[in-house]
């Protein structure tokens, strides 16, 4: 194994000083990279092909990571085309977002190939060939940004469009929900998901709002058009009306009575299984 320089021991060490700034988004924005833990992480990147740029290795664990990497996931500490870097036991307990870490923390850059950002005015609409579309509308916690696209990656949803108000894709607590789903996922973000839904339309796909209103339908009492499109706003607000009365139509997710609504990355997993079933 060949690890870059001495065991690093101090906090004030310039990559672990640059690894910790990754906490915050305009860091990561400035320098377009990003933090992990753990060693599926790491491998699901590697097997993604993205490019990294520095893992962190636990001192003491890192034969033992090497033998995991190699006999869960086929790949070795030879596969991580970046600077390895080796970190005093106490300061990686201490640089980990993890309760109990395994022993390795990766930065890698930002995914462009299916991680992209539009301004929507005429002439600069997303691609709208894709397969079916989740709309996701101010849903601000990362947790379940990341439970959305796993669900997403797992139901074969073409692509994921978000409003500038979700939580980062990047945050540490997303990528570590989506499980290196992340990393396969096509997700967009948009500054006006109203203007992209008439983008949408136009291309002729049909467009639902998940919204409670005495006209919406219920979720499973009718079979979703292919490539039909499903916008979901946040648990406690819903989706804006202006983002309602962009669309089609309007469905709902049949509850029984007294049962508190779902939780946005519930509420989307059960509307992407109808949209994944034809």
């Amino acid at each position: 194994m060949i690890f870059s320089g001495e065991i690093i021991a101090s906090r004030q060490n310039k990559n672990i000083v640059r690894l910790m700034k990754l906490s915050d988004r305009r860091a990561r924005e400035a320098e377009r990279v990003f933090r992990f833990d753990g060693v599926k992480l790491l491998c699901e990147a590697i097997k993604a092909g993205l490019t990294l740029d520095t893992v962190f290795v636990k001192a003491s664990a890192a034969d033992k990571l090497c033998e995991s990497m190699s006999r869960l996931y086929g790949y070795g500490f030879e596969d991580v085309k970046c600077r390895l870097l080796l970190v005093s036991d106490e300061l990686f307990d201490k640089i980990s977002e993890e309760n109990s870490p395994e022993g390795i923390i990766t930065v890698a850059e930002y995914i462009d190939k299916f991680h992209k950002s539009y301004i929507i005015k005429e002439g600069n609409i997303p691609d709208v060939s894709v397969g079916g579309v989740l709309l996701l509308e101010s849903v601000r916690d990362p947790q379940n940004v990341g439970a959305v696209i796993r669900s997403a990656a797992a139901l074969g949803i073409g692509c994921l469009a978000m409003s500038e108000d979700c939580a980062d894709i990047y945050n540490p607590r997303t990528v570590r929900a989506a499980m290196g789903t992340l990393f396969i996922q096509p997700i967009v973000r948009v500054s006006s998901l109203p203007e992209y839904v008439r983008a949408l339309r136009s291309a002729g796909r049909k467009v639902y709002a998940a919204a409670l209103d005495p006209s919406a339908v219920a979720l499973g009492s009718f079979e979703l058009e292919k490539g039909a499109c499903v916008a979901v706003g946040n648990e406690g607000h819903g989706l804006s009306q202006e983002l309602i009365d962009a669309c089609d139509a309007k469905l709902y997710i049949p509850m029984r009575e007294g049962a508190e609504s779902l939780n946005a990355a519930v509420a989307s997993a059960l509307i992407m299984w109808e949209m994944d079933r034809l």
